[in-house]
């Protein structure tokens, strides 16, 4: 079943953090792994234990999609980041799940 993409505003502003090419590759990853079976746990997909960010993850090579699926039918990216080790960073400040 297809899924219809929102971004939050700071997901957007997340988003423009990052390089023009950056950004494609982040979009074509969402575009690619979550318009279709968002809520299913794949290599790219991970359901998240309880944290304070969102229930899903979408790796994408070091960066990261934080999102959540409403009404089955709609993905809410909350937040976009990036590791570097074990480190998460969302627009340079490091951030804790």
């Amino acid at each position: 079943m297809p899924f219809q993409v929102a971004l939050t505003p700071r997901a957007e502003a997340d988003l423009g953090y990052f390089k023009r090419f950056e950004q494609r590759a982040i979009i074509d990853a969402v575009r690619r792994f979550l318009m279709n079976d968002a809520d299913v746990e794949s290599q790219h997909r991970k359901k998240l234990r309880p944290n304070l960010l969102s229930p899903w993850e979408l790796r994408i090579g070091k960066y990261r999609v934080f999102y959540d699926v409403v009404e089955a039918t709609t993905v809410k990216i909350i937040a976009i980041g990036h590791k570097e080790h074990n480190d998460l960073f969302i627009r340079g400040q490091r951030v804790e799940l």
